[in-house]
């Protein structure tokens, strides 16, 4: 029989320690009683009356809303970032272009957020926009955010690549920006997504951010769930929690597939292309040039 390593048994304590209480959040999700510290036999009730309650489902909508504008905003700008300081070498502000994009990684949301609540009142006070803080003001601030971990998460596949293959494209007469969109996106299309993944997650599970700049009426889910909290917890919310954590492990293990099959399709095609070139007498794909 196999033993068990001390590093096995860590691993095995440390998922433990995080999965265990999303699994009984799940499975008191189903319970039939009104206190959820007390198990009253199974129930879908609190799941079919989410339908009924329509502050918590609109704070559903409204944070899912959100995160999805917070993901492409933060992919856009991210990538581009990630693109300035893998690509271009050498400019005046490097260093201090790199530090204000990862700024946000290391700066607490506090500070952040008061950041963000103060340039929004004196925005209003000068242009007159917004004229009131509300969903805007909170993609703005979520974007802001997530913006950083998209920029690291691209970069680091960025620096990886191959530069040849651009640098040839190139060669034949195609445009930078025609390079970029055509080969450049296509190799990085995973961190791409992983990043987008990473920035709907960071967005929909805010709540320092968004308590600093939502106004009247637009009140997250994280808010909604904190206030309803300091007042006991009620079983709509395990409902509400269980439905996400559903969601997201589907949304987790399509990604995972579909990265999956790109990346054996990508193996299979060099495989074809090294076995083609070793037909013809030709050097393997991405291997230096003869001399």
């Amino acid at each position: 029989m196999k033993r068990w390593s001390f590093s096995n048994l860590i691993l095995v304590l440390g998922l433990i320690f995080i999965y265990l209480p999303m699994v009984i959040l799940v499975i008191y999700s189903f319970n039939a009683s009104r206190l959820v510290t007390v198990w009253g036999g199974w129930s879908v009730r609190w799941y079919t009356g989410l339908l009924d309650n329509t502050q918590l489902m609109t704070a559903v909508g409204r944070s899912l809303q959100i995160a999805f504008f917070t993901a492409l905003a933060a992919v856009v700008l991210g990538t581009l970032a990630a693109f300035v300081m893998t690509r271009i070498a050498r400019f005046r502000g490097r260093t201090l272009f790199g530090g204000l994009v990862t700024a946000p990684l290391v700066m607490p949301e506090v500070i952040t957020g008061l950041s963000l609540l103060l340039l929004f009142v004196a925005m209003a006070q000068l242009v007159g926009w917004p004229a009131q803080r509300g969903l805007s003001t909170i993609w703005i601030a979520h974007t802001t955010f997530a913006t950083a971990y998209v920029a690291v998460v691209v970069s680091s596949r960025l620096r990886e690549l191959d530069l040849s293959i651009e640098e040839a494209a190139m060669d034949l007469g195609a445009r930078p920006w025609k390079v970029f969109l055509l080969i450049t996106v296509p190799m990085i299309a995973p961190s791409l997504l992983a990043g987008g993944m990473l920035a709907f997650a960071l967005s929909l599970d805010d709540l320092v951010l968004a308590s600093f700049v939502a106004g009247p009426g637009a009140t997250t889910l994280p808010m909604e769930i904190f206030s309803a909290v300091r007042l006991g917890v009620r079983p709509e919310i395990n409902a509400v929690a269980s439905l996400i954590l559903l969601a997201v492990s589907l949304v987790t293990f399509i990604a995972w597939y579909l990265t999956r099959r790109a990346e054996r399709n990508r193996r299979l095609a060099m495989r074809q292309a090294n076995e083609g070139a070793a037909v013809a007498n030709l050097p393997p794909l991405g291997a230096p040039p003869r001399r």
